[in-house]
């Protein structure tokens, strides 16, 4: 089968499109005839060697995807040949075949198309368990999105919206990522470039407010971003760090916590795809869901074809995706 192939650690744009054989579905496992892959920021750091997981070589790299099920394994219930499926695995998407663990492969309502459906993936599932199982959402909160134009930053805020918050603030950098994430649903917007970011992302959101401030942040940005957010909480907010796309890891200043009963956790999703398959299909089943009945839409501003991965990849790099770039693979 045709993939981008990763044969030893190295920057993505030293690695190419070649050959895989075709994968033979094991126990409790499906073979998928791949349609559209997700790309994430993450995907470069697998394929680079600095991810906290290194797969076995030669591999293709890539989270998630959907496509037909072409293949079933002893042992699988609830799949068919021929199903509609969306996918969540550690490696293995930027293929034109993925073996996964039937656990974490997801029947895809006849309403959702493959590519929006590889779009509903990592970036939908990490943005709701960071809100619902880790902020503990309620009717009525104040959200603010760090990085709000991005895949996770789109998908925090519409599911942000969906869920019942009051007001869902933004911030980004630019007025073409105001403008994204406007078109997404957020109630305000908040310039992260501002040249007194520390004051005035705490001001801005107060004001926004009527002084109460964020009762969630979603960090996928870490950096000053980070530091500032943390001023703009109200009392007893919740901050969930999703990642650094800055490249800047945030030292937390704890007498924040104390001084306003704050509370800053991490969120590293894979693990509950791995420790908790069950709630995550009931989470994936959730967002389908929310995608047929209008309340969510992933914002795919490119796609592209299988050889020309690099393009999007780069675009994560530089920080200059919108929404979500997809691989149109078959």
């Amino acid at each position: 089968m045709k993939a981008v192939v990763v044969t030893e650690f190295a920057p993505f744009d030293q690695i190419s499109v070649g050959k895989l054989p075709d994968p033979v579905p094991g126990k409790g496992e499906v073979v998928i005839d791949v349609k559209a892959a997700e790309l994430n920021y993450p995907d470069i750091l697998v394929i680079s060697g600095q991810y906290q997981i290194k797969p076995p070589r030669p591999f293709s790299p890539g989270k998630a995807a959907a496509g037909v099920v072409a293949a079933v394994g002893e042992g699988v219930t609830g799949l068919s040949v021929g199903d509609r499926v969306s996918a969540q695995v550690e490696y293995g998407a930027y293929a034109q075949k993925l073996r996964a663990p039937a656990v974490n492969v997801y029947r895809m309502p006849d309403g959702v198309d493959f590519i929006k459906g590889a779009a509903l993936g990592l970036v939908y599932q990490t943005a709701h368990f960071a809100l619902v199982e880790r902020a503990r959402l309620r009717k009525g909160d104040v959200v603010l999105v760090l990085g709000a134009s991005g895949g996770i930053g789109v998908a925090s805020l519409q599911l942000a919206k969906a869920l019942g918050a009051s007001k869902v603030i933004a911030g980004v950098l630019g007025e073409a990522n105001a403008e994204v994430a406007r078109r997404c649903g957020a109630d305000a917007v908040i310039d992260l470039g501002s040249a007194d970011l520390r004051d005035g992302l705490r001001d801005a959101v107060r004001a926004e407010t009527g002084g109460h401030g964020a009762d969630v942040v979603i960090d996928p940005v870490g950096g000053a971003a980070n530091a500032a957010a943390l001023r703009a909480m109200a009392w007893r907010g919740r901050m969930v760090i999703i990642g650094f796309a800055s490249g800047e890891i945030p030292a937390i200043k704890a007498n924040y916590l104390l001084v306003k009963n704050i509370e800053v956790s991490g969120l590293q999703w894979s693990d509950y795809r791995d420790r908790d398959p069950d709630g995550v299909r009931r989470v994936q089943d959730e967002i389908f869901a929310l995608q047929v009945a209008g309340k969510i839409d992933p914002l795919v501003s490119r796609t592209f074809p299988l050889e020309r991965f690099q393009e999007p990849l780069a675009m994560l790099r530089d920080g200059e995706a919108q929404g979500k770039l997809i691989l149109q693979v078959s």
